[in-house]
C-alpha cells in the first residue's frame, strides 16, 4: 500500500459488514479509486466518471435509464411524459416521494432545481461559473419549467429539441429541495452535503477520504437493502484488492483485466463488469504551435495500434468503437464509420508533408485515473517516438494541472465520453460545439463543425440529421482531428461472490433494492 492508503484505514474504521441489533441489513464498503474530482457531491459541478459511480444512490432525476438492459429511458421521479410540441414536454411527477429531510417532493422543487439560485445564476445565491457552463451545455435551449400542479410540469425549450425529454435523464438533471438548499450556509456547504430523494442519504462526506450514506427508509421503491453504504477512496489497485481479501471492504472498483484471474483464484470472490457506454479517447490542442497543423494530428492518429493496446492491457475484453458513437443511437448510428486505421507508413508520409522536424509535443497524463491509463500512454508514446515524434510525457496529479498554463503550452491529454441519451447531439454537440469545453478553452475549434453541431441539436428532420452527423464525424475524427478514439471503456469490479449484484453499462454502481441480494 502507499503511505496515504495505510494512513487512511484507521481513519475510516473499515470493518466487515456489521449487524445492528435493531436492523439486520448489512453495512457495505466499496473501495474506489476516487470519490469526486471537484470534492463535491453536486452533480451540476461533479461531471465525471467517478461522480457517475455514486450519484444515483443519493440523488435522482425525473427520467431514469435501463442500465442493465437496452439503455432505454424509463420512469424515475417522473412516472411518464408526453410531447406537447417540438419545444415542450410535459411530465407527470411521482407522488408520495420524500426528500431525505422528510419534505415532500413536488413540482415546485423541480422548478427550483432548474432555476437561477441553483443552476443559472442571477438569483438569491451565487452560482459557480463552472456550474452555469455545465448547465448551458446540458440544456442549450432551456427556457423555463412551467408548474401545472403539485405533480405536473412542462419543460419549455427556446428551440426545437428532438431529445428534450432525454436531457432529463442526465446526471446534471437531478432534483434538489428548495428548502434544504436555501437553508445551507452557502453553495459549497450544500454541494458537499446535498439532500436528495435517493435510496440513501448523505451521512458524512470527507473529501478525498470517504463518503458515508445511510438508508433512506422512506424511499419510494421501499426500504433500501443496505443499512450503511460507504465509498472509501483508495487510489492504489493493490490496496483496494488487499482490503477486499481481508474483509475490510466488500467491493473494489476499477480492477485491471490482468488482475481478474488472481481475484477469482479465491472462490470467495469474483469480478463482474465489462464494456460500458464510455469511450476512452485522446484530445488534441490546436493552440499548440505543432498541433495547429492537422497533418501532425492525423499522423498521431494513424500511429496508434488500438488492437495491440486492447490485447496487451485489456485481455481482449473490450473493442474499438466506430468513432464516437453507440449502437443504441438507433437510426443515428452510422455502421460504416471506422476510426483511422493503424498505418505507420501513412503516419510517416503525413509528418513529411507537414514538415515536422522533431519539435516537442507535451502529453500530460494522470496516474491511472482511468484504468490502465499510464500503461496506455506509455504504449502510445513509444509508438509515436518510433516514428520520430518528440512526445514529452508529463505525469501530473490532478485535472487542474492537466489544464494549467496558456493554451499554447498544452499539447495532448486523455479524456473519456459517456453516452446516456440515445442520440449523438448530447455527447457531441454539447461537448464539442461552441458551448463545449474544448471550444471555450481555445483547445479545438472548427467553424463548419460548430454550425453543424448547432443544427444537429435543433433539427427535427432525422434524415437531414444523419447527413449532418456523418459530416461532423468526418471533420472531427479525420480532416481536422479534435480527438482520436482509443477504445470502448470497460469497468470491472471485484466483489464477494455471495453477494448477488450486477454491474451496469455505466460507471454507475447501483445499490438499489432492484440490484441487490445477499
Amino acid at each position: 500500500m502507499r503511505r496515504r492508503d495505510l494512513a487512511l484505514l484507521p481513519a475510516l474504521g473499515l470493518a466487515a459488514p456489521a449487524v445492528a441489533q435493531s436492523d439486520s441489513r448489512p453495512q457495505v464498503t466499496v473501495a474506489v479509486q476516487n470519490i469526486s474530482t471537484s470534492n463535491t457531491l453536486e452533480m451540476l459541478r461533479e461531471q465525471s466518471n467517478v461522480g457517475t459511480r455514486i450519484f444515483r444512490n443519493f440523488v435522482e432525476p425525473l427520467v431514469d435509464t435501463d442500465w442493465n438492459g437496452d439503455m432505454s429511458l424509463i420512469p424515475g421521479l417522473a412516472t411518464g411524459w408526453r410531447r406537447i410540441s417540438n419545444r415542450v414536454v410535459e411530465f407527470d411527477l411521482r407522488e408520495g416521494v420524500t426528500f431525505h429531510d422528510g419534505q415532500p417532493f413536488t413540482a415546485d422543487d423541480v422548478a427550483f432545481s432548474f432555476g437561477p439560485e441553483r443552476m443559472w445564476g442571477g438569483g438569491a445565491r451565487e452560482v459557480p461559473p463552472a456550474v452555469v457552463q455545465n448547465a448551458r451545455r446540458a440544456f442549450p435551449g432551456f427556457e423555463r419549467i412551467e408548474v401545472l400542479g403539485p405533480h405536473r410540469i412542462r419543460l419549455h425549450s427556446s428551440v426545437p429539441d428532438i431529445i428534450l425529454e432525454g436531457r432529463m435523464a442526465r446526471s446534471i438533471a437531478v432534483i434538489a429541495p428548495r428548502g434544504a438548499f436555501m437553508a445551507s450556509s452557502g453553495w459549497m456547504d450544500w454541494a458537499r452535503h446535498p439532500v436528495g430523494t435517493g435510496p440513501y442519504r448523505v451521512a458524512e462526506h470527507r473529501p478525498d477520504q470517504m463518503l458515508t450514506l445511510e438508508a433512506h427508509d422512506a424511499h419510494w421503491q421501499g426500504r433500501p437493502p443496505i443499512r450503511r453504504l460507504r465509498f472509501a477512496e483508495v487510489p492504489e489497485v493493490s490496496s483496494r484488492l488487499n482490503m477486499l481479501f481481508s474483509g475490510e471492504v466488500q467491493f473494489a472498483s476499477d480492477i485491471p483485466p490482468d488482475q481478474i484471474s488472481s481475484v477469482e483464484s479465491d472462490r470467495r470472490f469474483e469480478v463482474v463488469g465489462g464494456p460500458i457506454n464510455n469511450s476512452r479517447y485522446l484530445l488534441f490542442n490546436k493552440s499548440h504551435p505543432v498541433l495547429a497543423n492537422a497533418l501532425v494530428r492525423r499522423a498521431m492518429s494513424h500511429a496508434i495500434d488500438r488492437e495491440a493496446i486492447i490485447a496487451a492491457l485489456w485481455s481482449g475484453r473490450t473493442s474499438v468503437p466506430r468513432g464516437l458513437q453507440w449502437e443504441f443511437y438507433g437510426d443515428m448510428y452510422l455502421r460504416d464509420i471506422e476510426v483511422p486505421r493503424f498505418d505507420p507508413a501513412e503516419a510517416r508520409r503525413l509528418l513529411r508533408e507537414a514538415g515536422y522536424r522533431g519539435q516537442p509535443i507535451p502529453y500530460r497524463v494522470l496516474n491511472n485515473y482511468y484504468t490502465n491509463q499510464t500503461a496506455t500512454a506509455q504504449i502510445m508514446t513509444e509508438g509515436w517516438r518510433a516514428l520520430g515524434l518528440n512526445i514529452q510525457m508529463q505525469m501530473v496529479e490532478n485535472w487542474s494541472q492537466i489544464l494549467a498554463g496558456e493554451p499554447e503550452t498544452r499539447g495532448v491529454h486523455d479524456w473519456s465520453a459517456s453516452a446516456v441519451v440515445p442520440d449523438p447531439s448530447v455527447q457531441m454537440s454539447g461537448s464539442w460545439g461552441r458551448t463545449g469545453a474544448p471550444w471555450l478553452r481555445n483547445q479545438w475549434r472548427n467553424e463548419e463543425f460548430g454550425d453543424l453541431a448547432a443544427e444537429l441539436e435543433t433539427s427535427m428532420d432525422q434524415q437531414r440529421r444523419r447527413v449532418v452527423w456523418r459530416r461532423m464525424l468526418e471533420i472531427i475524427e479525420r480532416e481536422d482531428p479534435g480527438y482520436v478514439v482509443l477504445h470502448r471503456n470497460a469497468s470491472f469490479t471485484a466483489k464477494r461472490r455471495d453477494i448477488e449484484w450486477r454491474a451496469s453499462q455505466s460507471f454507475f454502481m447501483d445499490f438499489r433494492a432492484t440490484n441487490w441480494r445477499a
